[in-house]
């Protein structure tokens, strides 16, 4: 399938968003109202236990083999709030998937670099796919996304090399995702990209735009045209590497939007939307809307 590039219309939109209508309920409630099923500490570090935040779909059982989709956060590396893709999460659910958002080690927390949150982030895949029979899901379906440094986090399991991989447990397992859905992801740490200052020397093994090879998993990109973090041609120069080793591409740009874009009305309906579409087309989702996941108040 060839790679997608869109200016994202109000028209264009609007149909996108209407196809996955039914399934988007989750993105119009407040984040505080989605509860995940249940919590596990996959890590244990000098700072604190971190923990993976698990949404399962209504019947979910441990001898399921679903596929699942491993969210991480944004805040440069330095914080945010692990349900920023609560959201998204409960959507995956309702549609059938297993969604898990992580915690890893951030700066304002933790007094950590860059380099600690990478290391979370591999240990983390490698935990879920370790204990994919007890999470029932099937390990060779196992996605990565994230918005901003997240992003950044999530491609970062498909592109850097083991060498930011020696702590935690598991190390023989394979830390890559088989698929990826980045918003607004921070892809280059380059001199002219974002967060050189805070990973200099060591930008070249820590930036995921310099480091895609062969194997590279299906990808979907969203991005504002207007974001002041990333530029546009920054995410066609990473569609056009991955396109280059032979791999899928789709590359979404969202008119005069800047960075954040996917956590606001009416953006997060339609990149969850984009984001159906792109799973569906992936065959983790099925072709027609089943399922349903109830929305508990926090307590």
């Amino acid at each position: 399938m060839h790679a997608i590039k869109l200016l994202l219309t109000g028209l264009v939109a609007g149909i996108l968003l209407a196809s996955a209508m039914p399934g988007l309920v989750a993105a119009q409630l407040p984040l505080s109202h989605l509860v995940p099923t249940k919590c596990v500490v996959y890590k244990k570090t000098p700072q604190r236990n971190l923990q993976l935040y698990i949404f399962d779909p209504a019947g979910w059982k441990a001898s399921d083999t679903r596929p699942a989709m491993v969210f991480f956060h944004g805040g440069g590396w330095i914080g945010g709030p692990v349900s920023q893709f609560y959201s998204q999460s409960a959507n995956l659910a309702r549609r059938g998937m297993v969604a898990i958002s992580v915690d890893y080690r951030v700066t304002a927390r933790d007094k950590t670099s860059p380099f600690q949150s990478v290391r979370d982030a591999f240990s983390a895949m490698r935990w879920i796919r370790a204990h994919a029979k007890e999470l029932g899901i099937n390990p060779t379906q196992i996605a990565a996304g994230g918005g901003s440094a997240g992003g950044q986090l999530a491609a970062a399991l498909a592109t850097l090399t083991a060498s930011w991989t020696g702590d935690g447990k598991y190390l023989d397992i394979s830390p890559r995702p088989n698929a990826l859905v980045l918003f607004n992801p921070v892809i280059d740490n380059g001199p002219h990209g974002y967060g050189y200052n805070r990973v200099k020397a060591k930008w070249r093994t820590f930036s995921p735009l310099e480091n895609i090879k062969k194997g590279m998993p299906p990808t979907l990109v969203m991005l504002g045209t207007k974001d002041q973090l990333i530029p546009m041609k920054t995410a066609e120069s990473f569609r056009q590497k991955i396109l280059d080793v032979k791999s899928r591409c789709e590359l979404v740009f969202f008119a005069g939007q800047m960075h954040g874009f996917f956590n606001y009305s009416p953006y997060r309906g339609e990149t969850i939307a984009l984001m159906d579409d792109f799973l569906r087309s992936l065959r983790y989702l099925p072709s027609t809307h089943v399922g349903h996941y109830m929305h508990r108040q926090k307590r």
